[in-house]
């Protein structure tokens, strides 16, 4: 789990007052020397000139008051770079930006003055109602043209966004301006936060790079299956034809969806759910007669020793499924391992939460007297760690007699008893190995149904392999930008807000994809981008801002006179290649 990052920056609320601006301020003598940031912003900003953001903005955005002193692209294009590097709170943008040369974001010293929280949330209202428009497709059209990402497979998911608090006025969808307005509420949290309310974050990006193509947002108690057609539809729209592949998790697969792509001439990959009858019968047939399927390996990946990294086989007899698409059935070796491993931690988890609930009912004041109270505890833990199909749970049940006297004082031979009856259980249990046996036969089997007719087997198994991509979006999305939880109350400033780290996503990673392509060319293998100079293969926009962290610039003033002199830290070699390979002049850096 990444560790978070420290900000390093001092929010009106943190600043102390009559501290001079910039980060860092030296005085000695008749000397003041004033230290700037300027870290990996002129780099950000070649990339958002090249994509025409600020250009999109003006174009889109509703029109500001006369009396606005600084418009709302700026203060759009402000926030992005500050969710890009930092991450401040609303309340903290002005301050944070006051570590930087102004004139890195388009700014003089005094339009800092202007950006309190309330504004710079304004902006983000002024963002949501500029949804309406094609701003999101034109701007993607651009960028996609532009960089030349390649839009002949798509991979769609969804996450979650959890809030925290009570949103009494957020709970229905509602309109405004036209627009409907999701309504944020419980539903199933992806974030195993269920106490929490959310919004669904719905994205789509390329194979090509990661790169987001699209975004949505939904009411928290919408499920995946009801967004897929109007998904497919703006993407259509976006690539101006069906003509490309649309790969998405299983609930893609309902007849409804899959026939209306395949309607419109579209093409899909997806997974077959496994309460379709389809897979019911296959796996049976694997349990009952596993001489009848045959398998045909094709795929094969070794370590650098010559072992078995991964291995893929088709079931050689295609199937249809009831809709008349190509079912095609694998099994992944590591995926055969990765299944038994997780059943295996499930029955560990479940015997062990039993082992804890037998020490509660035999301990002298527990409180397990009535046997549906035992039964509700046992049921919960089957669920919970989900082995209620291996296990098989009994509940005992015996009666324990106490005597207590009827008088009070010392007994004698004399004294009389009351027999008194309470019942205790206990409960055993045992592995279900018929059970087990039909389990162990399914692992590693997955179903994948699509439409593309000419597509051979292991093609369809790679595009689907692709679909991890959006998995890193959304990592970036939950840790670098740390996204959740919210803390905004008007509905409108959230949208807005997402809206903001949609643009953060496409421009992370297009200077990923900038990068990687670069040292591609350059036939580079990898660059020393990791702790004491070690090489990364695979370097990350986040690698890229915490290398350029240090460079700043710093300005000597004359206390008594008007003079000063300006300079820049010094770029290391890294700094130099970096810059080369990103082709960013090294002028950006100079005084």
């Amino acid at each position: 789990m990444a560790l978070p990052r420290v900000i390093k920056s001092q929010p009106e609320a943190r600043r102390p007052k009559n501290l001079s601006d910039g980060q860092r301020t030296y005085r000695k003598n008749e000397q003041t020397i004033v230290t700037h940031v300027v870290g990996a912003v002129p780099i950000i900003n070649r990339l958002l000139t090249r994509m025409k953001l600020q250009e999109f903005l003006v174009k889109h955005l509703p029109a500001d008051d006369n009396r606005t002193k600084v418009d709302t692209p700026r203060i759009v294009m402000l926030l992005l770079r500050n969710v890009l590097i930092s991450r401040e709170p609303m309340y903290g943008v002005a301050e944070w930006a006051r570590n930087y040369g102004p004139e890195l974001f388009d700014l003089w010293p005094d339009d800092l003055e202007a950006l309190n929280d309330d504004r710079v949330g304004r902006s983000t209202e002024a963002l949501c109602n500029a949804l309406d428009s094609n701003l999101i497709l034109d701007l993607v059209a651009y960028v996609v043209q532009e960089f030349g990402v390649s839009l002949t497979e798509l991979h769609n998911d969804s996450t979650t966004v959890t809030f925290a608090g009570d949103y009494p006025h957020a709970q229905v969808e509602q309109t405004i301006n036209g627009r409907t307005i999701p309504a944020i509420t419980w539903g199933h949290n992806k974030d195993h936060r269920p106490d929490f309310k959310q919004l669904l974050y719905i994205l789509t990006v390329s194979d090509d790079g990661g790169i987001p193509v699209y975004f949505q947002t939904a009411s928290g108690n919408v499920t995946d299956d009801q967004t897929h057609q109007a998904t497919w539809k703006i993407l259509a729209e976006l690539v101006k034809s069906p003509d490309f592949v649309y790969v998405a998790d299983c609930k893609l697969a309902t007849t409804e969806n899959m026939n209306e792509i395949a309607r419109q001439g579209g093409s899909f990959i997806t997974v077959l759910p496994a309460t379709r009858k389809e897979d019911t019968l296959f796996r049976q047939q694997l349990r009952e007669r596993p001489e009848s399927i045959t398998w045909r390996e094709i795929d094969r990946a070794v370590h650098e020793d010559g072992s078995v990294r991964e291995l893929f086989h088709v079931y050689a007899d295609e199937q249809l499924s009831k809709e008349g698409y190509r079912l095609l059935w694998f099994r992944s070796h590591s995926k055969e391992e990765s299944d038994a491993a997780t059943r295996a931690r499930r029955m560990q988890r479940t015997i062990r939460a039993l082992m804890d609930l037998r020490v509660r009912l035999n301990s002298p004041r527990t409180r397990y007297r009535k046997q549906d109270k035992v039964s509700s505890a046992v049921d919960e833990i089957l669920n919970a760690h989900g082995a209620r199909d291996f296990l098989r749970v009994h509940i005992e049940a015996r009666e324990q007699e106490t005597f207590r006297q009827q008088t009070r004082g010392r007994p004698t031979s004399k004294t009389k008893y009351t027999r008194q009856v309470q019942m205790r259980f206990d409960v055993s249990w045992e592995i279900d190995t018929q059970q087990l046996e039909r389990a162990v036969a399914g692992d590693g089997v997955f179903p994948l149904i699509t439409n593309l007719r000419d597509w051979e087997a292991l093609d369809v198994l790679q595009a689907y392999k692709r679909q991890p991509i959006i998995e890193k979006r959304f990592s970036q999305f939950k840790t670098d930008f740390r996204v959740a939880p919210v803390f905004l109350k008007s509905v409108t400033r959230i949208v807005g807000l997402l809206t903001v780290y949609f643009f953060a996503l496409l421009v992370q990673s297009l200077l990923e994809r900038e990068l990687r392509n670069a040292m591609a060319e350059q036939n580079l293998d990898s660059i020393p981008l990791y702790p004491e100079g070690r090489a990364c293969k695979r370097p990350t926009t986040r690698q890229l801002l915490d290398v350029f962290e240090p460079i700043a610039r710093h300005t000597i003033r004359q206390t008594r006179s008007d003079l000063f002199e300006s300079f820049n830290t010094e770029l290391a070699p890294i700094h130099h290649m970096l810059l080369k390979l990103l082709r960013v002049p090294t002028a950006d850096y100079r005084d």
